[in-house]
């Protein structure tokens, strides 16, 4: 069973939103995901200060099984980039709500409302 954490946000693409203090947001690749993909090698990201619709790719996830784009769910300018998956992408895996955390955007508008719930992602991954 899959970790899926109530205080998050999910997008149907297996996403993560979480809303941070300072109005940031952080996106991740959901548990359901990095499991589905299997051994993370590489994870390729955005630069800083890239500005991102919502939906568009903003990076790359690849896996001893395949390779699979990364869409956010949230528009707006990358903040930061999560630098420890350059050398190791394999933390995906181990810690895809902490550690293993992608990008951190400024949002350009309210987290859409469309994002899945807990309940609402977990229905989607049975």
């Amino acid at each position: 069973m899959s970790q899926i954490p109530a205080e998050l946000r999910y997008a149907k693409s297996h996403e993560w939103v979480r809303a941070e203090t300072d109005g940031s947001v952080t996106v991740g690749i959901t548990d359901y995901a990095q499991n589905s993909l299997g051994d993370i090698t590489y994870v390729q990201l955005p630069k800083v200060g890239t500005n991102l619709a919502a939906g568009a790719v903003f990076g790359v996830v690849e896996s001893v099984k395949a390779a699979s784009d990364l869409y956010t769910p949230v528009a707006g300018a990358v903040l930061a980039v999560n630098a420890i998956l350059e050398q190791s992408p394999e933390t995906v895996n181990r810690e895809p709500f902490r550690e293993g955390w992608m990008i951190r955007i400024q949002p350009a508008t309210p987290i859409p409302s469309e994002l899945l719930d807990a309940a609402a992602y977990a229905a989607l991954t049975r």
